[in-house]
């Protein structure tokens, strides 16, 4: 192993004022969940997205959860998800006990295929039997096609959840992923564009659904002097200290999707005319975030795999990726329900096979970064070497 220094896929990134937030919660003695923080963070994120309300929970995974939950999705209900994405995305239809059913990616996006959803909602009714809800992912920071998609789901009248976790940040058609369905999501995660540590939003225009929202992950604590539950309730909210550092680095998101636009286009202008090189496309009229670079490798033209790439980088102690392996593709869900984009062809498949994530973090200096292209360079040409 070379003695660098090791260079991280996504590292957390801090402005500088989240100690403010979290002074404030000390010195106030708001260190349990729930306080001003938490109150402020909600009103803030819900003020920069554009909608009426948000709620803020431990994880993204749990606001999918709460989203389940409050569209009554329950023991044998469908739900359609993206195939392409990570296990979070559809663990919380099987709390639930209902049962996911996949849908492919399409080119342009590499998020849900409006096709392959026409197809899935087809044959459901045709069984009688449509989804409760669908979950779409907006992948690597990209919005997926919604108006095709709100079309198609409207037409059945089943409600959306747009998954944005990865996309905070990202617009599509002038308006901030994760506000298109009945409800968005976002992720807090440390990799995240912004993080607190750990956490997720969940948002709305439904004010009364965030209600219910928030008393389901109090633990559904009725309304009463002593403790009362009259429902199956979770531990979902988030620590008001943590939400001080959501609000300090909610302040500098829009300069965290510059920062990472403007990486992704030095590796572009580096690596973009190598052939068998391809990078994740940006759909006309959205606005990718850009959270992590990712790229496809032709493994004919340039003689490696995406595999071979990111085990070279690995030797010289930088983390790259394959892009996620699609949900119907993992052990856990084997046998579930999948549709492709096309008879014969599985975009997320391809894009698994071919796929490799780099090193994007707003906090990676342009000689980190540098280093990185030159050992991408370098493992290819070494590849070239022994063809």
């Amino acid at each position: 192993m070379p003695n660098y220094s090791r260079i991280f896929l996504s590292s957390p990134h801090m402005s500088g004022q989240e100690q403010k937030y979290i002074n404030e919660a000390f010195e106030t003695n708001w260190i349990a969940p729930l306080g001003p923080n938490v109150d402020k963070f909600e009103d803030e994120l819900a003020l920069y997205a554009g909608v009426r309300n948000a709620a803020a929970v431990s994880s993204g995974t749990a606001a999918i959860h709460l989203a389940l939950r409050l569209l009554d999705v329950e023991l044998g209900d469908k739900v359609f998800c993206s195939s392409l994405t990570f296990i979070a995305s559809a663990n919380p239809i099987l709390y639930q006990g209902a049962e996911p059913v996949f849908i492919d990616s399409e080119p342009d996006t590499w998020n849900m295929s409006p096709i392959a959803l026409e197809k899935a909602f087809l044959d459901a009714k045709s069984e009688n039997k449509l989804p409760k809800a669908i979950i779409v992912v907006n992948l690597y920071g990209q919005s997926a096609k919604m108006d095709e998609i709100i079309e198609i789901c409207d037409k059945y009248g089943v409600p959306v959840i747009e998954d944005a976790a990865e996309s905070l940040g990202a617009e599509y058609k002038g308006k901030k992923s994760g506000t298109f369905g009945k409800f968005g999501i976002y992720s807090f995660n440390g990799n995240k564009i912004i993080t607190t540590s750990g956490g997720g939003m969940l948002i709305s225009n439904d004010e009364e659904a965030l209600k219910k929202a928030r008393y389901l992950a109090t633990q559904a604590r009725d309304q009463a002097p002593h403790y009362q539950h009259s429902v199956v309730g979770y531990n979902y909210r988030m620590s008001n200290i943590l939400a001080g550092v959501g609000r300090a680095q909610l302040e500098v998101l829009d300069e965290r999707v510059a920062t990472r636009r403007a990486k992704f286009e030095r590796y572009v202008e580096a690596l973009g005319k190598i052939e068998g090189i391809n990078f994740m496309p940006e759909l006309e009229g959205t606005l990718h975030n850009r959270w992590l670079t990712t790229m496809t490798i032709n493994q004919e033209k340039l003689g490696l795999s995406s595999l071979e790439l990111i085990n070279g980088l690995a030797e010289e102690n930088i983390e790259a990726r394959p892009v996620w392996k699609p949900l119907h593709l993992q052990p856990v869900f084997e046998g579930v329900k999948y549709y492709p984009h096309k008879i014969g062809r599985s975009i997320s498949e391809e894009l698994f096979g071919s796929g490799v994530c780099l090193p994007s973090g707003s906090n990676m200096t342009e000689e980190q970064q540098e280093r990185v292209i030159d050992k991408v360079i370098n493992v290819i040409n070494s590849y070239a070497g022994i063809r």
